[in-house]
């Protein structure tokens, strides 16, 4: 098993982490109190280290605030991780964050569940706040 220090990994733990992707939409929002649930079924990126496709469903779950996602504007976003190189950890995180940053809304969770690869699967989960 290799370690952590190992150069490989340690060369592609922040991989995808700063990559410029699209921006996602918001719209003003009229009503309060209800939450929104959003299932991406395609959801994929490239495992930095292997270069393998990670394949599985985003799930993302916010309580909007002010705003509420543009799913047009949210979709072209999902599909730049396709040929990102990220872990699936950090993908999670990162489109929790942007989606923190754009529509600032009371809570929300993202959580991926991966197809199995290798005959194992994972599932992750990342909450605002924090």
């Amino acid at each position: 098993m290799r370690s952590p220090e190992n150069k490989s990994y340690k060369d592609c733990s922040k991989s995808g982490i700063d990559a410029k992707l699209p921006s996602v939409d918001v719209w003003r929002n009229t009503y309060k109190k209800y939450e929104i649930v959003i299932e991406y079924p395609e959801f994929n990126t490239i495992c930095p280290l292997a270069g393998l496709p990670d394949l599985g469903t985003l799930v993302i779950r916010y309580v909007p605030d002010k705003y509420c996602i543009e799913m047009k504007s949210l979709k072209l976003y999902l599909i730049a991780y396709r040929n990102l190189g990220i872990f699936q950890e950090n993908a999670v995180n990162k489109v929790l964050e942007d989606i923190v940053k754009y529509v600032k809304p009371k809570t929300a969770t993202v959580e991926a569940v991966f197809n199995a690869r290798g005959g194992m699967s994972s599932k992750i989960t990342a909450k605002y706040p924090r």
